[in-house]
This record gives structure tokens, C-alpha cells and sequence, in this order.
């Protein structure tokens, strides 16, 4: 029954849908998003957008304006995203003590205005039962990614059904290219980016589409093929001009600094977000650097670092390196080398984080490292470990008590 997949929304939330971006109908209880089809009408989209957010039943039956063919009812059947929740229903939501088994939908600002807050801010998710009949416990719901828990990562994303609702990325398309030429305001492109999709059409949703789309996926064993050697041979070249103990000293330095690297670069670089100009060079580069992981963050392929990248970022580093502790070429090295190797662990550990099960201390972590994915991305910016987001307050609390915050679908 069509009623049990398909979301209620509130009738304001529907009537705030007016316009050539987002254009939605009803014909009774039922709501159409016809936005696709405001250009091909015969009678021109203006026509339609009169009626944006109302009632078009007897527009499209009345015989004088223009009395609409079976084919236009079956065009606008495939337009079909939901039901309109009545005056009767509202009130029904707002006495219940389960209000979303009433009315599962995503309300947004215009359909909360609907809804008592006091009584939603009480309300307990409803208890869901798994397949072999085990209930589940009620799940908290994050507004800013969506999602309840880790497993929600894992969730299969409808490519087209998604487009369609959020009118953000086709994940069947090369996506740079839709960022780029999307116009999206930063504000849109942050709330979207930040709230995972899972991708089932393959390895990985197409990036760019063409022959530059292989230097975009990198397998995790890559990092070590190619960096370990480099690390070892540096290390060699040190060790022949520094006595052990020197050595071992330049060399935990070098990993040390690294974990404050690896802490500046996410946080400073990877989500400067809200600090980033509002214009779509900014929005490109950040969705190529940082914004793709945290949309499709269970793309095995885009987990680690391609090695084109790092060679670009590891440059600078080996000049500052040098320049730090000019005195000596071959302790600078050193130093190098044990950042180099950190950042190799950093690597694995992100992806093996994503991706495998892990002894007891990196599955705290790995709960901890998709709290940032699931719960709050602006905070849990360490991935190796929690000790510099504890130096400077974004460490992220553990979850709080199952709670609707904002109800999904």
C-alpha cells in the first residue's frame, strides 16, 4: 500500500512549495512534485505555478479551461511523493504518544510550524521490530546529517528518488560537473553534503566522468605500497648521518607532529565549511577535497588520500621540515619520515575505521570517528586518536539518550 511508504506532509509545508525551484501540487489527499515538468507543459510552467502548493482537481476537470487527458493523469501519477496531512490528521499527530506511526514524514520549517513543538520535543521514536522479530531501541534522529546511528551510513540511497527530493546531486551523473554548474548557495550545498548518501550503483558514483576519473579512486593497500618504501629508504639515508638515539628521537617527532597535522588539516582545511567564500570555485574545491567523503562516506575507493594529492601536500611539508630544522639535512629527513609514517597510519586507520572489524580500542574509535559522520560533523575532527580535539574542545560526547530531534522518513 502506497500509504506505507510514502511520507505525510503537513499542508503548510506543501503550500510553501510555489515556485519554478520546487513546484508541488495535490489533488486531494495526494502530493505531486511536478517540478521537472513545469517546462514541458503544453500551457507553459507560469500556468502551472499558479497553482503551486494547492489543489489543481478542478483545473484539470474542468471542461471549459481545458479538460486534461488520461495521459496527463498518468504523468502526473509518476509525480506522486506523498499525502497531505488533513486538519484531522494534525490533531491526531499532536495527541498521539507515537506521532510519526501518524505521520512519517521530514517536516521542514514550514511543517514544524504545524506541529505542537512541546509535544514533539517529548516524543519517544517509535520501537522498530527486525526482521527475526527483535525490537529495536528507539533511535535519535540528527538534524544536520539526517541519521541516527552508524548503520543509517549503510542505508541505500534511491539515486533518483533522492534528486528528485532534494534536488541536490544525481548520483547517477559525474558529480563535480553538477557542483560546479549547480548554483547552489553555500548554505544549501553545506546542509546537503553533510547528510550521507550510500551509493549502490557500483564501486563509486561517477566523479568526473571521464578519463581523469581513475586518479580519483584510490584501493587502501595503495598507501603503504608506495609510502613504506619511501619511508624506509629515508630513514636509512638519516641513520647513516645521525647516531640511533638521534634518530629514534627526529623520527617520533616527526610522528608526533604529524598528529597535530592530521588534526589542523581536518578541522582548518577539510571543514573550513562555514568559513569558505560563497562562491562555486570554494564549493567545488571543498566537495573535491572533503565534501564527497562526507557525502558517500562508505565509498571504499575515496577513502585514502590518491597518491597525486599527497604528493602535492607532502611538497610544502618537506620544505618546512628543512627549513625548521635547517641545522641539520638529515634530521630534518628524519623528521620527515616519521611524519610520512604517520600519515600512512592515518590512512589505514580511516579506512579500516569505514570498513573492518577492529579489537576493542579502535572500535571506540571507530565509534567515535562515525559519530562525526552520523551526529556532528562539526566536532570529532581526530581520527587516530581524540587527544588534540580534547586539547582544544571538539571532542564529541557520547550520543545522548534515544530522543526524536527530527524525524525522517
Amino acid at each position: 500500500m502506497p500509504g506505507r511508504t510514502l511520507p505525510t506532509l503537513p499542508s503548510a509545508e506543501v503550500e510553501s512549495h510555489n515556485t519554478d525551484k520546487s513546484c508541488y501540487v495535490t489533488v486531494g489527499t495526494k502530493v505531486y512534485d511536478i517540478t521537472d515538468f513545469l517546462e514541458d507543459h503544453p500551457g507553459g510552467g507560469d500556468l502551472i505555478l499558479q497553482y503551486g502548493g494547492k489543489d489543481v482537481k478542478e483545473a484539470m476537470e474542468d471542461p471549459i479551461s481545458h479538460a486534461h487527458s488520461e495521459a496527463a493523469w498518468e504523468v502526473l501519477d509518476d509525480c506522486l511523493i506523498g499525502f497531505v496531512a488533513t486538519e484531522k490528521v494534525l490533531e491526531a499527530v499532536k495527541k498521539s504518544s507515537d506521532p510519526f506511526a501518524v505521520l512519517p514524514m521530514e517536516p521542514d520549517g514550514h511543517g514544524m510550524d504545524e506541529l505542537d513543538p512541546a509535544a514533539m520535543e517529548d516524543v519517544r521514536a517509535r520501537d522498530e521490530v527486525t526482521a527475526n522479530g527483535v525490537e529495536a531501541k528507539d533511535k535519535s534522529v540528527y538534524e544536520t546529517t539526517g541519521m541516527s546511528s552508524a548503520e543509517d551510513l549503510n542505508r541505500e540511497t534511491d539515486a533518483s528518488q533522492d534528486f528528485r527530493k532534494h534536488k541536490f546531486l544525481d548520483l547517477n551523473r559525474p558529480l563535480l560537473m553538477q557542483v560546479w554548474f549547480g548554483g547552489f548557495s553555500k548554505e544549501f550545498y553545506l546542509q546537503q553534503v553533510h547528510r550521507p548518501r550510500h551509493y549502490k550503483g557500483g564501486d563509486s558514483a561517477p566523479l568526473f566522468g571521464n578519463f581523469l576519473e581513475p586518479l580519483s579512486k584510490t584501493p587502501w593497500w595503495v598507501i603503504p605500497m608506495i609510502w613504506l618504501p619511501c619511508v624506509a629508504f629515508g630513514t636509512f639515508l638519516a641513520s647513516q648521518h645521525l647516531d640511533p638515539l638521534a634518530l629514534v628521537a627526529y623520527w617520533i617527532a616527526g610522528l608526533c607532529i604529524w598528529t597535530i597535522v592530521e588534526y589542523g588539516l581536518h578541522r582548518c582545511i577539510f571543514h573550513v565549511d562555514h568559513y569558505m567564500p560563497d562562491n562555486r570555485a570554494c564549493i567545488t574545491l571543498h566537495f573535491l577535497l572533503h565534501g564527497i567523503h562526507h557525502y558517500l562516506p562508505m565509498d571504499r575507493l575515496r577513502l585514502v588520500m590518491p597518491p597525486t594529492l599527497l604528493l602535492a601536500l607532502a611538497a610544502p611539508f618537506w620544505k618546512l621540515a628543512h627549513t625548521v630544522f635547517f641545522y641539520n639535512w638529515y634530521a630534518a629527513t628524519a623528521v620527515f619520515c616519521g611524519g610520512i609514517f604517520g600519515y600512512v597510519c592515518y590512512d589505514l586507520t580511516h579506512y579500516f575505521l569505514h570498513h573492518k572489524n577492529l579489537p576493542s580500542y579502535y572500535r571506540e574509535l571507530k565509534k567515535y570517528h562515525l559519530q562525526h559522520h552520523f551526529m556532528d560533523y562539526e566536532n570529532g575532527f581526530g581520527v587516530t586518536s581524540r587527544f588534540w580535539d580534547r586539547v582544544f574542545g571538539t571532542e564529541l560526547p557520547p550520543p545522548p539518550t534515544p530522543k526524536v530531534l527530527k524525524t525522517t522518513t
